[in-house]
């Protein structure tokens, strides 16, 4: 292709994608900004799964390679990613016999850090949680439903949160149909059950999920539309018991805003507004970038 014709396709998409949504109400959210990240380690890459802590600068992600990586968040006055330091990583995720997870077994999708720092991860490849206590990096097996073993090819268990209590959420990318709702599992008290399930909106596909500091389930959601990219979604809901109140979209953004985000962190800054963290998977492609994305709520 020569090179005037790649900027006229470059044009042409950019204009699609500006176009890519209609008008509607604006959400209360507001961008803050972006920082690409990249690192040298062949293993880079792939990211689903993000946490941040109180602060907003640690940070620990999971890839679908089955690596676990932690760093810190550099900012500037104004609180916006500017940077990466600290870099540990790629630590290698292993099963429960001590074994580093390869292949399907690997792809490391949600997670989610308890209060006592253990880690919970998803996998769709094998369609599961997996408890890792605090400082390893070997698997402690945890029940797993006939529910999961039924769920689609690389369509599982990609959103993965725990709220102020211990108590785990989780549930699949696809529910199997547009028309079908997502059913949230629950685990706690060793044992999963399924209180109840979110709507699903067409499209738009479930890819994370975080308890924020107000106690509110927020779902990052993605649609795709081929060569115009990634779109974005963040729909916050209200847990009441057995029930889920709500669905308030706080972010939607037309194609090619973002890259493929698939991890969300949620926190409260230093002014008292809740801030969206939120991480993309490049799929390890040239064409794709790692990027941290915030955006704060504006009440």
């Amino acid at each position: 292709m020569s090179q005037r014709a790649r900027l006229a396709l470059t044009a042409l998409v950019g204009g699609l994608a500006a176009l890519a949504l209609p008008a509607g109400p604006a959400p209360r959210a507001v961008y803050l900004g972006s920082y690409v990240w990249n690192e040298p380690a062949p293993e880079f890459g792939g990211f689903s799964g993000l946490e941040i802590d109180a602060e907003g600068t640690g940070f620990t992600t999971v890839s679908d390679r089955g690596t676990l990586w932690t760093g810190r968040l550099l900012r500037d006055a104004g609180g916006r990613i500017v940077g990466v330091s600290d870099v540990d990583g790629p630590g290698r995720l292993r099963d429960s016999k001590g074994k580093r997870l390869k292949g399907r077994t690997a792809d490391a999708e949600g997670l989610a850090v308890a209060r006592d720092g253990t880690r919970y991860i998803s996998f769709e490849g094998i369609h599961r949680v997996a408890r890792y206590p605090k400082g390893r990096d070997v698997a402690e097996l945890m029940p797993r439903p006939e529910a999961f073993k039924a769920m689609q090819l690389n369509s599982s268990l990609e959103a993965l949160a725990i709220d102020g209590e211990g108590t785990l959420y989780t549930l699949p990318e696809r529910s199997g149909a547009t028309d079908r709702p997502f059913p949230v599992y629950r685990f706690r008290n060793g044992a999963w059950d399924q209180p109840f399930s979110i709507p699903r909106d067409g499209a738009w596909l479930a890819v994370g999920a975080d308890f924020g500091p107000d106690g509110r389930l927020y779902l990052l959601e993605r649609d795709f539309w081929g060569l115009l990219g990634f779109l974005t979604r963040v729909r916050v809901f209200d847990l009441r018991g057995d029930r889920l109140e709500g669905g308030e979209v706080l972010v939607q953004t037309g194609a090619s805003r973002h890259d493929n985000l698939e991890g969300i962190a949620v926190w409260r800054d230093a002014g008292g507004a809740i801030r969206l963290t939120l991480i993309s998977d490049d799929n390890q492609r040239f064409f794709q970038r790692t990027e941290f994305v915030e955006y704060r709520l504006t009440d």
